[in-house]
């Protein structure tokens, strides 16, 4: 937990980008009757009945201090797919960066070994050399500031039902668009010394010295 918090407490430094990365399973809701429109002084109506067009994984990219985000959608949550958007930070968002600070959980794909698995152990290893990996604890991904945005994204476009994986993609590419214009950052004021107060009773319990 005090790395990780260390890590937010160091000063923006734009050529060593910290960011947050984190995913979530999302549901593919269709309609089965079309929604009432909207009315002057009234509610869009839909109906209780959905039908369901499978599910697949959203991934989100988060600099806190930068104000930049990327997010992306997959059909599915594999060691491959994790690499893939892995090498997609490293050559396309910051391609010019010789070091990425990465903040993630301890998902069992989130590991530098997917990275052997989706490409030749030469490319794998040239695209871990420019990770600085650190995970939040176990029961801690709290801590990872991806899930903030996340949850910023669910409240401002995932609240209603999406029916198909190009839509999903189209709806958060704009989102997506609209947050990095605006340069939304996350004020994180955790610090260590919160923890060690705060948190007590995690902490060994060490006696005073006899004197």
């Amino acid at each position: 937990m005090e790395d990780v918090l260390d890590i937010y407490e160091m000063p923006y430094n734009p050529a060593v980008p910290v960011v947050c990365m984190d995913e979530k399973p999302y549901q593919l809701l269709g309609e089965v009757r079309e929604p009432l429109p909207m009315r002057p002084g009234d509610t869009q109506k839909i109906d209780s009945e959905y039908v369901r067009n499978g599910a697949c994984s959203i991934f989100v990219f988060v600099e806190p201090l930068g104000g930049v985000r990327h997010v992306s959608v997959r059909e599915h949550r594999t060691a491959t797919d994790w690499a893939e958007e892995i090498k997609y930070l490293a050559d396309t968002s910051y391609p010019d960066k010789q070091k990425i600070i990465l903040v993630m959980d301890n998902l069992n794909t989130h590991a530098i070994a997917s990275l052997y698995k989706a490409f030749p152990a030469h490319e794998a290893r040239r695209i871990a050399r420019k990770l600085e990996i650190h995970y939040t604890p176990k029961h801690g991904s709290w801590l990872d500031m991806a899930e903030i945005e996340l949850n910023v994204m669910t409240r401002q476009c995932l609240s209603r039902r999406i029916a198909g994986i190009d839509e999903l993609r189209q709806e958060l590419a704009a989102w997506e668009t609209d947050r990095n214009h605006t340069g939304a950052n996350i004020c994180w004021h955790f610090t260590a010394d919160n923890a060690r107060e705060k948190l007590v009773s995690l902490y060994p319990k060490f006696k005073a010295p006899v004197p």
